[in-house]
C-alpha cells in the first residue's frame, strides 16, 4: 500500500513558484469554481521548433508591475476553449509546467491568455489542487511562504 501525503488547508490566494520558468514566486488566486488554471502571458508568439508547436511569451511575476519580466518557451500540449469570468469565450494554449507550493512540487496544466484587468497574474483551478489542497476561503497565505518585496 502507497502512502499518500497529507492535503494541506491552503487560503483563497497563496504564492506560488514556478520553477521551469525561473520565477520563485506568484501571488495565485485559488478558484474552486474554474476547471483548469491560467496565467497571464504577454507578447505571445506561437512557433514551430523541431515539428513541435511551442510557444515564447512573457510573466509578469508582481502584480501591477512590468518590472522583472521573464521570457519563458515552452511546447503547446494543446488548445482549449475558455469562457472567462466576463462571459467570453476564448481559445488559449495550454502548456505543462511544475509548480511548486508548500514545499511540493507537481505538474500543472497552464492556458495562457491577458490577464491585465485581472488582480492575480496566476489564477489556480481545481483540477490542479485535486487531492492535494482544502481551501478555506475566509484565509490568505497559508503555505507559510514568504516573499520579500512582493506586493
Amino acid at each position: 500500500m502507497t502512502q499518500r501525503e497529507p492535503i494541506w488547508i491552503i487560503g483563497w490566494r497563496e504564492w506560488v513558484a514556478l520553477p521551469d520558468f525561473n520565477v520563485e514566486a506568484i501571488k495565485a488566486k485559488i478558484d474552486t469554481g474554474a476547471r483548469s488554471s491560467a496565467l497571464h502571458a504577454f507578447n505571445l508568439k506561437r512557433f514551430r521548433r523541431r515539428g513541435k508547436r511551442m510557444v515564447r511569451f512573457e510573466i509578469q511575476p508582481i502584480q501591477r508591475t512590468a518590472r522583472q519580466a521573464v521570457e519563458v518557451e515552452a511546447e503547446v500540449i494543446g488548445d482549449r476553449q475558455v469562457r472567462s469570468s466576463n462571459g467570453k469565450v476564448e481559445r488559449r494554449p495550454v502548456i505543462r509546467t511544475m509548480m511548486r507550493m508548500h514545499n511540493r512540487d507537481w505538474e500543472i496544466e497552464l492556458t495562457l491568455t491577458s490577464r491585465d484587468e485581472m488582480g492575480f497574474r496566476m489564477l489556480l483551478g481545481r483540477h490542479a489542487l485535486r487531492s492535494r489542497f482544502i481551501v478555506d476561503p475566509g484565509r490568505s497565505f497559508r503555505t507559510g511562504y514568504s516573499v520579500k518585496n512582493q506586493t
